[in-house]
């Protein structure tokens, strides 16, 4: 569902589009269209990203738009709604050996989930909820939490036996992807973020090893 990303009473404008047997075709048109919003986002930031230029960008009229997402904020949380299905389609294909140690299984799982946040349509989502924070949608904070509960719940899955508290596990890797996020999106040049990674690795597994212990 899409969600207007503005506070107030203003009404979200639905998008018009409708089934046809040119589905095919509209498909291309959307996914083009939300591709040239990531790019624009990523290559001139959040404020450029007006409806007529993204329109401009992506060779269509706003009419076009509006058929496909509604309103500019429709478009937009179809970015943030691209960059979360991202992360959990990476999360959900991803293979945590039960039997492994806790570093293999929180490896298996960071290796994942950082993937997904340096993809540009998450970076770009980061972007966009950056630049609505002061104000966004009450729904859209709700979606925001819902995802928080997600990756705590990755917890369960990293820990194994080892008793530890998921919720804390689960925070852990949020916040330290979210700086590795950060990073690629205020460093113009490509960021190497092996080093950074096996840091979150080897911090999570040491307090997983350590709950172990008792």
């Amino acid at each position: 569902m899409v969600t207007s990303l503005a506070r107030g009473p203003r009404p979200r404008v639905a998008p018009t589009r409708r089934t046809t047997n040119g589905q095919a075709r509209g498909d291309e048109t959307r996914q083009r269209i939300l591709d040239e919003t990531v790019r624009c986002v990523r290559e001139e930031g959040f404020a450029a990203a007006s409806a007529n230029h993204i329109a401009e960008r992506a060779g269509v009229t706003w009419g076009v738009i509006q058929y496909h997402f509604g309103d500019r904020d429709g478009l937009l949380m179809a970015v943030i709604e691209a960059g979360y299905d991202l992360l959990r389609g990476n999360i959900k294909c991803v293979t945590i050996p039960s039997a492994g140690t806790p570093g293999q299984r929180v490896s298996a799982l960071v290796d994942a989930a950082s993937d997904a946040f340096a993809d540009p349509r998450s970076l770009a989502a980061f972007e966009i909820l950056i630049g609505t924070r002061a104000n966004r949608n009450p729904a859209v904070n709700a979606r925001l939490a819902e995802l928080g509960q997600e990756l705590a719940q990755l917890g369960q899955e990293v820990s194994g036996d080892a008793g530890a508290p998921t919720s804390d596990i689960g925070g852990l890797l949020w916040t330290g992807l979210r700086g590795l996020a950060l990073t690629e999106m205020v460093v113009d040049a490509p960021v190497d973020s092996t080093a950074d990674r096996a840091a979150l690795v080897d911090a999570l597994t040491a307090y997983l090893e350590r709950s172990q212990r008792g």
